[in-house]
């Protein structure tokens, strides 16, 4: 597996030089300029652990929850001030050049300033005081798990943060009750993802989960709604047909959900799951028919894995050029680096009472890996725009990777119209095709990693 990407990889990104994570971070983060900004905070607790799930979690405890709670708002606090700190010294240089005097650090917007337009420019300065950000996701484990504490978590976020695309957050299907939801709904929460992963009792057996009362948490729903409700299942289960899944579509879509996303079972090393992935061939089918299906519902496909019965409905954290990350095992990606905090839930508390941020490791891009890592994201919303990668990089796509946009058509993995590629059904596929070698090869050996080191000493992928 680690061979398939490997090459991939040398080739994409013209250098035999791997990914090299160090045991290092930056005390400051270099967001301040970064647009098309995302943030994702991490809730790692769970009442029960599930065997297939391979993301940080561990078992709850509300001493620790709140202590750690405790820690995510001050990480924030720590992240969020250095915007707060640059808005400021903009408002003094602001209103100082406006005045025609130099800057002596005495500015203060709360009095006026001699000279015209000074104390305007300063207010001006202050109302931008809040970086603007797309969106907000809570994931985990469980973060309903914290909802008394919801909403000051997302007041905290809003001190720094202005949020323009609705905030969203991953619900078990046990948490989908009128106090649970009404206390998210007050905090600010505007999208939740309920983790069904299946409606049917066989495959509920298998996963290790409990039934879902359909009914009751429809009618949970109904009294409180939400702009986005969507529904998680899992395909390519032993012996899973399009009639299974087809069946849990409708289920979800009569009861409910606006918005599915039907991710692939995925056989990590370090789960203790023995559940059996389904082969290549029997799976490439399913997808196909899965697709085609909600095709011929009228349904839209808003990514690789999702689709909506409502236009404007839309969960998804991972299509972001980039974005900032809060809690345990929470990833961080900007313009030149990309960084993952500790899994440990006991060294994140305690590097964070230290005045430290939580991160484990960081990784330095060459411009080459950063436009790889740019365009195997955004490829997961099926459309890569040329424009879009020439804003980001100042460079054409067709000057970096004009061969291999033209070997995605000639192959039948996209169409090309006026410099956006969009992903047929054979080019989604295959996708998830490659990503499940990424995913083994690379994620599969860092997170098992982390999952036994706070913060190793380094990994080269």
């Amino acid at each position: 597996m680690s061979f398939i990407t490997d090459i991939t990889r040398m080739w994409l990104t013209r250098s035999t030089k791997p990914f090299c994570f160090k045991n290092e971070y930056d005390e400051k983060l270099d967001y301040l300029q970064c647009e098309n900004l995302g943030l994702y905070i991490h809730i790692p607790f769970c009442k029960k652990i599930c065997a297939f799930c391979p993301y940080c979690k561990t078992l709850y405890d509300p001493e620790i929850c709140d202590a750690y709670v405790d820690g995510l708002i001050q990480e924030i606090r720590m992240v969020g001030e250095q915007w707060k700190m640059s808005g400021n010294e903009k408002a003094d240089d602001a209103a100082y050049t406006s005045s025609g005097k130099e800057r002596d650090g005495s500015a203060d917007c709360k009095r006026p300033r001699n000279g015209k337009g000074s104390f305007a420019a300063c207010q001006k300065q202050k109302a931008s005081d809040r970086k603007q950000v797309t969106s907000l996701y809570f994931g985990g484990g469980t973060p309903a798990l914290a909802a008394d504490r919801m909403k000051e978590i997302i007041d905290v976020v809003s001190e720094y943060f202005e949020i323009t695309e609705g905030i969203g957050l991953e619900l078990h299907p046990e948490n989908v009750t009128v106090p649970v939801l009404e206390k998210l709904k007050e905090a600010g929460v505007t999208k939740i993802s309920i983790g069904i992963q299946s409606f049917q009792k066989k495959y509920q057996d298998i996963l290790g989960r409990t039934m879902v009362d359909v009914e009751t948490m429809a009618e949970n729903l109904r009294q409180v709604p939400f702009e986005t409700v969507s529904m998680d299942f899992i395909f390519a289960l032993p012996g899973q047909t399009l009639e299974d899944l087809k069946s849990d579509i409708e289920m979800a879509f009569s009861h409910g959900a606006n918005h599915i996303a039907i991710y692939p079972f995925i056989d990590f090393t370090f789960t203790e799951s023995k559940v059996k992935a389904m082969e290549k061939k029997a799976k490439r089918k399913l997808l196909d028919e899965i697709t085609e299906y909600c095709h011929s519902k009228g349904y839209e496909r808003n990514s690789i894995w999702t689709f909506s019965s409502e236009k404007n409905a839309g969960y998804s954290s991972m299509t972001r050029d980039n974005f900032l990350g809060f809690g345990c095992s929470a990833t961080t990606l900007l313009k030149d680096q990309f960084k993952i905090n500790t899994f440990s839930v006991e060294e994140y508390i305690k590097r964070i009472e230290e005045g430290k941020l939580p991160t484990s490791l960081t990784l330095r891009f060459t411009l080459r890996q950063r436009m790889i890592y740019y365009l195997f994201w955004i490829a997961y919303s099926t459309r890569v725009d040329s424009k879009d990668f020439e804003k980001f990089f100042g460079v054409p796509l067709k000057k970096m990777y004009g061969l291999e946009m033209k070997l995605s058509v000639l192959l039948g993995f996209a169409r090309e119209k006026d410099g956006v590629y969009k992903m047929t059904p054979k080019g989604a596929f295959y996708y998830h095709y490659y990503e499940n070698f990424y995913t083994l090869a690379y994620i599969d050996k860092m997170w098992g990693i982390m999952r036994k080191e706070a913060f190793p000493e380094g990994i080269e992928l």
